[in-house]
């Protein structure tokens, strides 16, 4: 699969390297500086680029950018239509405190207003980054962590399930975009249980239907 990565952060940078290992052509994109790009992509052996590159002929597009600079980087990626984007981002301020949508509406939400001829889904944004490594290496353990994916589009999600998969999390649906308004607020519930309490942010979860 041709995965374009708009974003050279931990969540990007980590789960762009980790489809490169299961095979995938990945292209790295959107960094401060074109060195940092360089080495990532050199790093993970796979390819760096210019925004418009990478989404170029993707099967799956992920958006992995701080919500500041959403405006910038959909700009360089153009009107992404058809196109499936995976959605990571939680829509915070510049302090990473508080999120600046919700909850009659969502970051996924404006996303689709954005470009409302992509195809959109939202995952990974409510497990930390530090939990990837751990995850795909035991990937071939059962049970597997849950990690919510949610969208309207039936095709966009099962692109998102094998990409998923390929992480080593088992996806767990979680309704349409508009579930966004609900998730993204849990997505800080998963940061303050990975980063403000003790045990590591190295944080998964899986939610278990008690049966009679």
């Amino acid at each position: 699969m041709k995965i374009g990565i708009l974003g050279s952060g931990l969540m990007g940078g980590k789960l762009g390297t980790l489809w490169a290992r299961c095979g995938h052509d990945v292209t790295f994109a959107y960094a401060r500086s074109a060195t940092k790009l360089e080495r990532l992509a050199r790093d993970a052996n796979a390819a760096s680029g210019s925004v418009a590159e990478a989404v170029r002929g993707a099967d799956a597009i992920l958006l992995a950018v701080h919500w500041s600079r959403i405006g910038d980087v959909l700009e360089q990626a153009g009107d992404l239509a058809g196109q499936v984007v995976l959605n990571c981002c939680v829509p915070l301020d510049e302090s990473n405190t508080d999120l600046v949508v919700g909850t009659t509406t969502s970051g996924a939400e404006e996303l689709a207003r954005l470009r409302p001829d992509a195809r959109w889904v939202s995952c990974f944004n409510t497990s930390p980054s530090e939990s990837f490594a751990g995850v795909f290496a035991r990937k071939d353990r059962a049970p597997r962590p849950h990690l919510l994916v949610y969208g309207d589009d039936a095709g966009a999600r099962e692109v998102a399930h094998d990409l998923i998969r390929d992480i080593g999390f088992e996806p767990l649906e979680a309704g349409g975009l508009r579930a966004a308004r609900f998730v993204e607020p849990f997505a800080m519930v998963t940061a303050e249980l990975a980063y403000g309490q003790p045990g590591g942010p190295a944080l998964t979860y899986r939610f278990e239907k008690l049966r009679n």
